[in-house]
């Protein structure tokens, strides 16, 4: 009986102790943290907590939205998980509120050669309203006409352009040709030092809305929009297996538009590289793809997966109309024009 009641004794003053050891540690805690969150405080204005303060509020906004399908008439992420953007797939504010501390740089190319310089001022002046708005861009004008070049386009403030000379040439289809090796050129000379990101655009196209920092990813492409409701069996691939852009019947995922692609300046490299050389070992057995550099993009992009996917949103064709429903938004589209007038030899 005695030493049963000393074990019980024993346990009643290890529990005691266990407890008065958790008091004591709990006020050693509180009093930490409350030091510390005062701290926090007292080092931040009140501007910064108020903001701090907004954006948490809509960050658990967000979260608590994750589990509710943004849309769910359209693909919004491939089978390899890339997002795929449409309109309603994103907050274009908390997205910029993102990028916008980073000062990012963004290089964007277009090609205006021969009768094309005059597509060139509504493509700027349309960009300077919609395209990476809030973001540094540098544009490169590609051109065989330097003074065609419009000098009075009021660029904002961040925004610059600088004028690349390349040769005239006798064939459309050999300024798509050699478009990849000018691009891979020009980063190797100097856009890798003067930015972050870089998109290639074409010059016959119109901004009508917002493409922003929604679009910024490592390796990113567009859904060509005459081909995204179509199987890949209709995919007007390379199909010709003496052309290194020969793509077989049972690969692909998508049909990409060579209008607009991009990413971050080493991935974007690699890819214009790969594609000039393959484009080289077509021309010196004398076969030219089907779709040009279009047709060598999509085979790249079999074989180099995406991380981001830009919907036929976009890289629309005004040719296409606007009756579909589930285009919500049309943001960059190629305009209607008599191809015969501005191709040289068509």
């Amino acid at each position: 009986m005695i030493r049963k009641r000393e074990h019980w004794l024993l346990a009643l003053v290890i529990a005691g102790g266990m407890v008065l050891c958790w008091l004591v540690f709990s006020r050693c805690t509180s009093v930490s943290l409350n030091e510390v969150l005062s701290e926090y405080v007292e080092g931040l204005t009140w501007r910064q907590v108020n903001h701090q303060v907004v954006l948490n509020h809509r960050l658990q906004s967000n979260q608590a939205k994750l589990m509710e399908p943004v849309r769910t008439d359209v693909l919004t992420v491939t089978p390899w998980l890339a997002p795929i953007v449409w309109e309603g797939t994103f907050d274009p504010l908390v997205i910029d509120e993102a990028f916008r501390s980073h000062n990012l740089t963004i290089a964007t190319t277009v090609f205006a050669v021969g009768k094309y310089t005059r597509f060139l001022r509504d493509f700027l002046e349309s960009a300077e309203k919609h395209f990476m708005v809030g973001l540094d861009v540098h544009y490169y004008v590609f051109t065989d006409l330097p003074g065609d070049v419009p000098s009075n386009v009021t660029l904002g403030v961040g925004r610059l352009l600088s004028i690349v000379s390349v040769p005239k040439f006798d064939r459309w289809q050999e300024i798509s040709l050699r478009r990849m090796e000018f691009i891979q050129t020009a980063i190797e000379d100097h856009i890798h030092r003067e930015a972050h990101y870089i998109f290639c655009l074409d010059v016959d196209m119109r901004f009508h809305g917002r493409v922003g920092s929604e679009v910024l990813g490592r390796l990113v492409a567009a859904i060509h929009p005459w081909f995204y409701m179509y199987p890949r069996s209709q995919y007007p691939y390379e199909r010709r297996a003496v052309s290194t852009a020969s793509v077989p019947q049972d690969q692909g995922d998508f049909y990409y538009q060579a209008n607009i692609f991009g990413g971050v300046l080493e991935d974007v490299h690699r890819l214009t590289k790969t594609c000039r050389e393959n484009l080289e070992v077509d021309k010196s057995v004398g076969v030219e793809a089907v779709w040009q550099e279009e047709s060598h993009l999509n085979w790249y992009l079999v074989k180099n997966k995406p991380t981001k996917l830009l919907s036929p949103e976009y890289v629309w064709d005004d040719a296409r109309g606007r009756d579909t429903k589930e285009i919500k938004l049309i943001r960059f589209s190629s305009v209607i024009k008599n191809k015969a007038d501005v191709r040289e030899n068509p």
